[in-house]
């Protein structure tokens, strides 16, 4: 099974679907092993968005995420990584395919409702980055059976 990183961003939290996300990730069977809301400093934003501090719009980024507290989430799945991604869609709303979560609610590629690791290296350093080890759990629940063969839950 794989962990990846789930942020709910401002724009998510401002339009009142973070329980509409979270719905539409445990309904397809992902297991939340962690989550907190926390207000993201200028360091951990520019951290996190190191590949685009030198872009024109950082500034707008940065006061975007800083708007409003997140909600950092570390899912676990099969294929967590690639699954939340394309749940998720494209990061400008306005490519998004009707059914992601992107292509049903944002209309823009800032206030894009949502982060998701893109690769499983990338998803680790993130969880490491927003979650201490204690703040993970590895629990089963009694849908697991339901959700996956028994050669699927490794």
């Amino acid at each position: 099974m794989q962990r990846t990183l789930i942020l709910l961003k401002p724009s998510s939290i401002e339009r009142g679907l973070v329980g509409e996300i979270l719905s539409r990730l445990e309904k397809k069977g992902l297991l939340i092993v962690g989550m907190k809301m926390i207000r993201l400093s200028d360091e951990l934003i520019e951290e996190h968005y190191s590949h685009l501090v030198s872009k024109p719009f950082f500034p707008i980024l940065k006061e975007a995420m800083q708007k409003t507290p997140v909600i950092a989430m570390c899912v676990k799945g099969k294929e967590a990584v690639r699954l939340v991604r394309e749940m998720v869609g494209p990061t400008n709303g306005r490519n998004a395919t009707p059914g992601t979560i992107r292509g049903d609610y944002s209309i823009s590629a800032l206030k894009n409702l949502i982060h998701a690791s893109d690769s499983l290296a990338t998803a680790q350093i993130e969880i490491d980055r927003f979650f201490k080890p204690e703040e993970l759990f590895d629990y089963k629940t009694v849908m697991s059976t339901a959700l996956y063969a028994p050669d699927e839950l490794n």
